[in-house]
């Protein structure tokens, strides 16, 4: 990450005491800008010689008295990289969830992630919404903002915030078009999903749509560069708690979310 390149990323969302809520911020890696926004699902890190771990973004803060640049995450692993490793029980696009979430600094969150994510294979693969259906569609409803339409559809957020000035930037960029991505469901999400990739299997194509896939329970996709997993458990987490990245001084906040009526989003 280049030095002083992190900025947030539109107006705050919210506040509470000395903290101030943002949903995106901005930074630039070998000159190039990309973003990071609530919600995202990401390859991380934690340290070097670690197994790679999908991290969600949750939370992202300015605490003001200090002046940190702040977010909470949750992070994922595969089964053979927990503790008790891989049984029988578990489901082959299945990972685990740490039983706390991860706060640390925005510059060791950059640091953390993996941007290479072309050795990641595991996962159900989504299937792509057909773009000249969806463009008829758009046309058709006089919506003339495609790309920026196409990612909101694609977002799965549901968290009660207007996302569509950060997608809209996220857009632009247009650095992740080939990019693999990773979304992790609930396990009824899944099972959801599964069943209407079935359902949808020999029908025609016009039914890829988007109103018709979300509708039945799907996610929908522009491309096939997504892998699907669920989490259905967590675990404890035998290293994090020593990692000089991880800052529980800072967390005090979270208790203000998580106890307070806000988007279910921040309650996953």
């Amino acid at each position: 990450m280049e030095p002083n390149s992190l900025t947030w990323l539109g107006s705050p969302c919210g506040f509470h005491g000395p903290y101030i809520f943002y949903k995106a911020f901005r930074f630039d890696i070998e000159a190039n800008p990309r973003i990071l926004s609530l919600g995202d699902f990401f390859l991380v890190r934690c340290r070097p010689g670690e197994p790679l771990c999908i991290a969600e973004l949750q939370l992202l803060w300015e605490e003001r008295s200090r002046k940190q640049l702040l977010s909470s995450s949750k992070l994922y692993f595969l089964p053979e990289d927990t503790p008790q490793g891989r049984t029988v029980s578990h489901g082959e696009d299945e990972v685990l969830a740490v039983s706390e979430k991860v706060v640390v600094k925005l510059q060791d969150l950059v640091r953390w992630t993996v941007w290479d994510s072309s050795g990641w294979s595991r996962g159900l693969k989504a299937a792509p919404l057909k773009p000249s259906e969806v463009l008829q569609e758009l046309e058709k409803n006089g919506q003339r903002d495609t790309p920026v339409l196409h990612r909101y559809r694609e977002s799965t957020l549901n968290s009660g915030l207007n996302f569509k000035y950060v997608l809209k930037e996220k857009t632009q960029l247009d650095d992740d078009v080939d990019q693999k991505r990773v979304s992790v469901l609930s396990y009824p999400q899944y099972c959801r999903y599964r069943s209407l990739l079935a359902r949808l299997k020999e029908r025609p194509a016009s039914l890829l749509a988007s109103q018709v896939v979300l509708a039945l329970g799907g996610v929908t996709s522009l491309t096939d560069h997504t892998h699907i997993l669920y989490c259905r458990d967590t675990f404890e987490h035998p290293t994090l708690i020593d990692n000089d990245n991880v800052c529980d001084e800072f967390g005090e906040c979270l208790k203000y979310y998580y106890c307070t009526e806000i988007p279910c989003h921040f309650l996953l």
